[in-house]
């Protein structure tokens, strides 16, 4: 018989009670802060996503109205849908494969490869404002380092950020760039791939592109999963550096999902939509996880027999 959760406490004993109290009070800032800034926040934002709210009035129920609105009536939703699409399945797999590559090099017996390493996480703990402010430098269009050293062979200059057809490629390149936190999860898993395994492969004749493909990418794969979907997940809410770089422009061109609902809360005030554009991200990073995971069982291995 299940016993219920009152009358386990009521059987406690003094010691089994005053341990419970004090291991509450060391654990509630942790509560707290999640009531506060996690689970209330997220409660909120479903309930004006049903709402016309604009921070001044009261919120006023519109039931789905905002979520068909945002699919059927808003003529930018399409763009800043496929802007994101398209930096996210493009983005995200180039930066991964960058990793991976990377990773692999700095994996074997290099000149100065603890200085590579260090050099090639470095992009992940400097602040967006900062990598935005170089790469604004190195890409801008008049007085850009990249321009001036194109000037400087007389070639054509890249419009980079000013470009609607440039524009959402320069940002992928800055997503390849900031993938060395990837790359230290994958020089991590590729250290523990067993010596023997190459040394037999050696053995059967097996060269260094076989053992790439047969031992490497194999036993490595459920760190490849672990890092796609995380990057799927930051891909479809990235705001810092397109905001810092371009602010949506040009022509809607770097418009993405989560520009989109920063623009629509707080500078149109139209918090219940931007609510709804909330909900419509977390349903899609949803969909694309359990994309990955579904399709995870043909080509990632777990080990064993």
């Amino acid at each position: 018989m299940t016993v219920m959760p009152f009358k386990k406490l009521r059987n406690m004993s003094a010691i089994e009670k005053r341990n419970l109290k004090w291991g509450l009070l060391f654990v509630s800032p942790w509560i707290l802060g999640f009531l506060v800034f996690e689970l209330y926040p997220t409660l909120s934002s479903l309930y004006y996503s049903f709402h016309r709210y604009d921070i001044i009035r009261d919120p006023v129920f519109l039931g789905f109205d905002n979520y068909i609105n945002l699919f059927t009536d808003d003529p930018n939703f399409p763009t800043v849908l496929w802007n994101t699409l398209y930096y996210t399945l493009i983005g995200v797999p180039l930066g991964i494969g960058f990793a991976f590559l990377v990773a692999n090099l700095l994996n074997t017996k290099i000149v100065g490869r603890t200085f590579f390493r260090g050099v090639i996480y470095m992009p992940a703990i400097v602040p967006a404002v900062a990598s935005a402010m170089v790469w604004q430098f190195l890409m801008n269009t008049q007085f850009g380092a990249i321009n001036g050293m194109l000037r400087a062979f007389e070639l054509p200059i890249i419009p980079f950020l000013s470009s609607p057809t440039w524009s959402k490629p320069s940002l992928i390149l800055v997503l390849i760039w900031t993938q060395g936190a990837a790359v230290v999860i994958f020089l991590a898993s590729l250290q523990d791939v067993p010596r023997s395994l190459y040394e037999a492969a050696s053995i059967d004749g097996a060269n260094g592109w076989r053992q790439f493909l047969n031992i490497t990418i194999p036993m490595t794969s459920p760190i490849i999963l672990f890092n796609l979907i995380t990057g799927f997940i930051n891909a479809f809410q990235e705001f810092t550096i397109p905001w810092l770089l371009t602010q949506g422009g040009p022509m809607n061109s770097t418009e993405f999902l989560l520009t989109f609902l920063y623009r629509n809360a707080f500078i149109n005030f139209r918090m219940g939509k931007a609510s709804a554009i909330a909900w419509v991200i977390l349903a899609i990073i949803v969909v694309f996880t359990a994309l990955l995971l579904r399709s995870s069982a043909r080509w990632v291995y777990y080990g064993g027999d």
